[in-house]
């Protein structure tokens, strides 16, 4: 590559000593920079993103670029990534070009763990690259040094943009970079991505003012396709049901000593810890393995991930803690245990093997049971073809909003329509007029109507001269203290007596052990010693342990998967292609009654112990089944069914009372949305749990205080205490009306619900069976062990599933032979 294809010759002459070649994709985010132009790269995993997006950087201290001039000292490109160890491993990876080519760019990171003295002389004296987070970068836009600190300010680069752009923490990224640009007007924004359904929406999120012609698309070279397998049984009968696949265990391992370093994706925090012990139990060679997932301690994890980049790991168990752009070269196996969920998160899982573009990443899906057998097929066909999926974009949050105009404030006095017109230049916030923003601006200033008696809640005035600035000093600094936008549960520390801090545990399962209880947690046996205020004190345990249940949110299967795993079930001249006691499976349930169809909705109602049961096959995800499973009890009970109670799966809902549902559509009706679910949320927990978590993010209840922090009982009890009042004295409150946004769609997932209700207004299928259909067996497996941990309940779940299955699948012997003969 010359410098006439617009490449400095420095970078040129780097790529050749190293053997490379400079890639399309890197050339053209390089022209559209110098162009003056922001930039989107979609390119897969391997294809050299993080060094595309840095190249105009790399370009910009470049001898023959600067003509003899000195670089010009102060902050000049931001990255922002959502993950602290990406940020860490791209500062390793970045290090190499700089330091090799001779350039003077001095690089650091920023973030949650970074020392407080760093952070000042971070704002004092900046590096030309800065390496941090949406939640670290917001803080940083938070002190009265900003515009002088990013005055310099030339260019941002969003890695994994997909990661967080669509959620809450996108929101917050949007308006920093809103803030961003009013500070530095020529600033360029560039993300990068490898799992994009839609890129011209990401343009739209990128582009100030939707200016999406502002903003060039570069499409990475294609890669090698990743050679990816389903793993089964030995003898090829695949579980009933369970999620933690222990089946595999001894299969696992055996690729583990096959292969260099193998990487081991989990779901969840808990089946991190179970897997990880399972291999320990089964690693008769004494393999170095490790496990990495978010509750660890950063030491811990900083350990691990050293390790790997050293090659010292032959196996990491892992959560999406790191399912991002961590570049080791030497993973040469990514295995995932259980469902994927959506193809975008398995090609960026599988991405993390090989990291070489023209190498084939292998990767092995490992399904824990039969519908995760369907659910990993049809991941496999859509990552063969190419196909992605991903959540959409939402409006803005106002919670969101209220944080970002108090970080505002923090950084000095603001005009209103100085900062509404920033905010208006994003996609996330475009819809916001002056009405709902003054509507913030009081709940900044006095916390609302109902609250503004209370002085705490005063945190900003507007002067005289229509100018908005903080009542005190002191509220910047509980600002910093309290501002971000991941509301995890409480956690508390799990340490031992001298201090050594092992990582936390969630407060529920923490408070309900005792003083010689043991519990595994980082790999280890641990006996609890105390309880003092946060911290759990522990020590080894000399006897085996019961093991921590992380309750965290689950990942539903995505609309994609969901649909094709419908289309394959319909499919029977595929059905060849499965293993023998699946296709039988779905024979018999074919013969006995009918199997989901694409369009359609599949509703079995049949006897079973006594009670009438109903099993609705939607395919929406469990948020979505869980609160449908919640609606239609409640029209059961009006309706005199006597609904006992439900189990609800990713892809059906089994419902079971004492008296048979005659008509599933009149349960069904679309009025159910705009009657029961509105009575539902506002009576439940949901409703509640969402306004604790608008309340924290827009700074109105604070979980840390100078030297201490607050429980997670204390912040629910502030939360509910404000949040009665306000749906006595001012039901219209803005927190109130964020939480209803929240509880909408994301802990109901109300837009798949109306799915369901759509598709049951169109047709549904109602099939009246004399006993348990075999489709319904998985769920029904599920009942009185769904709130057991993974694993632990997984011996109950196939013994439970293998009497149920016995039942479904025999056929009476007048008909056998007729089944036998049957087609298909």
């Amino acid at each position: 590559m010359t410098e006439q294809a617009g490449v400095p010759p420095e970078i040129a002459q780097w790529f050749e000593g190293r053997g490379w070649r400079v890639r399309r994709h890197q050339a053209e985010m390089l022209a559209a920079a110098d162009e003056g132009r922001h930039a989107l790269l979609v390119a897969d995993t391997g294809a050299g993103k993080t060094l595309a997006g840095f190249l105009p950087t790399l370009a910009a201290f470049c001898p023959s670029r600067l003509g003899g001039a000195i670089p010009v000292d102060g902050l000049h490109t931001l990255y922002v990534s959502p993950l602290k160890a990406l940020a860490h491993d791209v500062q390793r990876n970045l290090l190499t070009p700089v330091e090799e080519i001779g350039l003077p760019v001095r690089i650091e990171t920023r973030s949650g763990d970074t020392p407080s003295d760093r952070k000042a002389r971070q704002r004092a004296r900046p590096p030309h690259v800065l390496l941090t987070t949406p939640e670290s970068l917001s803080l940083l836009l938070s002190y009265p040094e900003a515009p002088e600190l990013f005055s310099t300010l030339r260019r941002v680069v969003i890695d994994e943009v997909h990661a967080f752009a669509t959620g809450k923490r996108g929101d917050l990224l949007a308006l920093s970079l809103a803030r961003l640009q009013a500070l530095a007007p020529g600033m360029q924004r560039a993300a990068l991505s490898a799992t994009l359904a839609d890129p011209d929406s990401y343009r739209d999120w990128l582009a100030p003012w939707g200016d999406i012609d502002s903003v060039a698309l570069v499409e990475g070279e294609p890669g090698a396709d990743p050679d990816v397998s389903i793993l089964l049984p030995r003898d090829e009968r695949i579980p009933w049901s369970g999620h933690a696949a222990t089946w595999a265990i001894d299969q696992l391992y055996e690729k583990i000593r096959a292969h260099r370093t193998t990487l081991v994706f989990t779901n969840t925090r808990f089946l991190a810890e179970y897997i990880f012990q399972c291999l320990w139990d089964a690693n008769e060679d004494k393999l170095s393995i490790g496990i990495h997932h978010g509750s660890l301690s950063k030491e811990a994890r900083r350990k691990v991930e050293g390790a790997m980049a050293r090659g010292e790991l032959r196996a990491l168990v892992c959560t999406a803690s790191l399912d991002l752009g961590i570049d080791w070269g030497d993973i040469d196996l990514v295995v995932q245990m259980g469902a994927p969920k959506g193809s975008s998160r398995l090609l960026q899982r599988i991405g993390r093997a090989n990291h070489r573009l023209d190498s084939p990443s292998e990767a092995v899906l490992v399904p824990g049971n039969r519908f995760e057998f369907f659910e990993a097929f049809a991941a496999q066909e859509a990552v063969r073809e190419g196909r992605r999926d991903g959540e959409g974009f939402r409006p803005g949050g106002l919670d969101v909003l209220a944080q970002h105009v108090m970080a505002c404030a923090c950084s000095g006095p603001f005009r209103e329509e100085d900062v509404l017109s920033e905010v208006r230049s994003t996609q996330a916030y475009a819809w916001v007029d002056e009405t709902i923003f003054a509507r913030v601006l009081d709940f900044v200033a006095t916390g609302g109507y109902a609250l503004r008696s209370y002085d705490r809640f005063r945190r900003i005035v507007k002067e005289r001269d229509g100018t908005w600035r903080l009542t005190h000093p002191e509220h910047a600094a509980r600002h910093r203290l309290n501002a971000g936008i991941i509301v995890d549960a409480e956690m508390l520390d799990v340490r031992f007596r001298n201090g050594r801090s092992l990582g936390k545990v969630e407060e529920g399962f923490g408070a309900s052990l005792e003083p010689g209880d043991t519990f595994r947690f980082a790999g280890m046996d641990l006996e609890v010693e105390s309880l003092k205020d946060l911290d759990l004190v522990v020590r080894a345990a000399k006897r085996s342990a019961t093991i921590p249940s992380y309750m965290g949110q689950r990942m539903p299967i995505s609309t994609h998967l969901a649909d094709r795993v419908r289309e394959m079930l319909a499919d029977r001249a595929g059905w060849a292609r499965f293993p023998d006691d699946v296709r039988e499976w779905l024979e018999v349930q074919d013969w006995r009654s009918h199997l989901p169809a694409p369009g359609r909705l599949l509703v079995e109602s049949f006897p079973h112990r006594g009670l009438a049961y109903t099993t609705y096959y939607t395919f929406e995800g469990w948020p979505a089944n869980q609160s449908l499973g919640m609606l239609v009890t409640r029209r059961m009970e009006d309706r005199g069914l006597g609904p006992l109670g439900f189990v609800a799966t990713d892809y059906a809902l089994s419902i079971w009372g004492l008296e048979p549902v005659e008509d599933p559509a009149a349960l069904l009706s679309p009025d159910i949305l705009t009657h029961e679910f509105v009575d539902w949320v506002q009576q439940s927990y949901l409703l509640r749990r969402a306004f604790r978590e608008v309340a924290v993010i827009s700074g109105l209840v604070e979980r840390q205080q100078p030297g201490k922090r607050k429980s997670g009982r204390q912040v629910t009890f502030s939360t509910d205490l404000i949040y009665d009042v306000l749906r006595k004295y001012e039901p219209d409150h803005l927190l109130l009306e964020a939480a209803w946004a929240d509880a909408r769609s994301r802990m109901t997932d109300v837009a798949r619900v109306a799915d369901v209700l759509d598709r049951a207004a169109r047709e549904i299928d109602h099939i009246r069976l004399d006993r348990i259909s075999p489709l319904s067996v998985p769920v029904l497996s599920m009942i009185g062990r769904e709130n057991l941990p993974s694993g632990a309940a997984d011996d109950e779940l196939l013994h439970e599933a293998e009497s149920l299955a016995s039942l479904a699948m025999r056929v009476d012997p007048v008909l056998e032979d007729q089944f036998r003969r049957s087609p298909g």
